[in-house]
Order: C-alpha cells, then sequence, then structure tokens
C-alpha cells in the first residue's frame, strides 16, 4: 500500500487500545470487548486492535474506528501463534478488519510464509501490522511489504531483548531505519512510558493490558499492597 493510503486509515499519530480477553479471562466472550473499545473511542483512541472474528465483528458494528484484526492458534509444535496461517488471515478480512496483524518472527521458515500473506492481504484491499521482536526482523518485515511495524513481540521470544518495561531502544531504532509507521507495542504500563514511544519515534502505541485487561492490573496492585501488609 502507498504511504498516502497507510496514513489515511488512522489520520493522525495516537494511540490505539488493544481489546483482547482469551478463552480461559473473566472478559472473554459476550459483548465485552465491542464496550471496551466503545470507551476507548469516547476517550479519544484513534484505533483498536482485537482478537477473533467475534470481537472484530463486534467491535466494527460498535464504533467507526479502524480495527487491527489478528486471530490467536495454538498449533502443535509451532511457537507461531499470532495469525499464523491463511486461513486467519481471510476470516480478519471477511470480518471487516482494515489491518491484518502477523507474526512476522525469524523463526520456522516464517518470513517465506508471511510474504505469501502479506500478497493476500494485499490484494484483498487490507494493510498488513508487522509484530516483530528484534531490529532485523522489523527491516525483514518491511523488504517483505509490511505496511505498519510493530514491536509487539520483543521479549516474547528466546532470542529477542528480555525486559521488564518497554522497549524503547527498538522502537526508536526503528524508526531511524524503517521507511513505514513503528507501531510501539508490549508492555506498556502508564501514559508517561506511552508518551516516551512517540517521542522515541513511534508513529502510534498500542497499550492493551494497562487498560483493558483488569485481572492483570488488579495483580499489579496486589502485589505492591502485599509489599506493605506482608
Amino acid at each position: 500500500m502507498s504511504n498516502q493510503q497507510i496514513e489515511r486509515i488512522f489520520g493522525k499519530r495516537g494511540l490505539i487500545v488493544s481489546c483482547q480477553a482469551l478463552e480461559d479471562e473473566p472478559l472473554h466472550g459476550g459483548d465485552a470487548m465491542a464496550k471496551m473499545a466503545k470507551a476507548a473511542h469516547q476517550s479519544g483512541a484513534i484505533g483498536i486492535r482485537t482478537n477473533g472474528v467475534a470481537d472484530i465483528l463486534a467491535i466494527k458494528e460498535a464504533v467507526d474506528l479502524p480495527v487491527i484484526g489478528l486471530i490467536k492458534r495454538n498449533i502443535p509444535g509451532s511457537d507461531v501463534f499470532i495469525t499464523p496461517t491463511l486461513d486467519e488471515v481471510k476470516a480478519i478480512i471477511e470480518a471487516g478488519a482494515e489491518i491484518v496483524a502477523l507474526d512476522i518472527t525469524d523463526r520456522e521458515d516464517r518470513l517465506a510464509q508471511a510474504a505469501l500473506l502479506i500478497e493476500y492481504a494485499h490484494l484483498a484491499g487490507a494493510a498488513v501490522m508487522a509484530d516483530v521482536s528484534t531490529f532485523e526482523e522489523g527491516i525483514a518485515a518491511e523488504k517483505l511489504g509490511a505496511d505498519f511495524i510493530g514491536t509487539t513481540l520483543s521479549g516474547y521470544t528466546p532470542y529477542s531483548t528480555q525486559l521488564k518495561g518497554p522497549d524503547f531502544d527498538l522502537i526508536r531504532r526503528l524508526s531511524e531505519a524503517v521507511q513505514v509507521p513503528v507501531v510501539a507495542e508490549g508492555r506498556i504500563w502508564t501514559p508517561e512510558e506511552a508518551a516516551k514511544a512517540l517521542e522515541a519515534g513511534a508513529t502510534y502505541v498500542v497499550v492493551g493490558s494497562a487498560i483493558t485487561r483488569p485481572q492483570l492490573i488488579t495483580a499489579r496492585y496486589v502485589e505492591a499492597v502485599q509489599k506493605v501488609v506482608g
């Protein structure tokens, strides 16, 4: 896609809220994620990232915001679970997501597979966000044709930098090296960290757990409180 087409998807820099709940989480199912998306929209979010056909459909009906869609699927013997195959790409596009999020990491011959998935998405009129874990993967993803490079998987592959907080160095390096928008994502817990990610060069910042996963938010408070009360 051209830079002008990419820029028109969101229209401006800003916050994208990840509204996701896995099957074992309290908010999974029903209209919980659509309501989360409404709350995000009301507060000024410029886009939504979500998992699964049902939530893509519900969110597209609930809010007039661009959606980054993905499908998390566990395949026996594989560590790639973010939109691993063409079946998921087709389902995401059919559900109405403007952007397809793909794992584009250097494992299990994923780069070769990703090239085919990107080509299909583009022919179907959708953009692609590459979820990468390293600088080299980000560079490779741009060469494959990804329209956005996300730092989503930094720290989630065994060979990437392991940090408790956001990987600001990766955000900065990619922002200086690639021509497509960089999306800062991963372990961003505070408004200050979100702002710092943009200051590091990201065009967009995705925040999920700190906004839409109450069990994780509560756990952080409990951990802090327990340090005091024992």
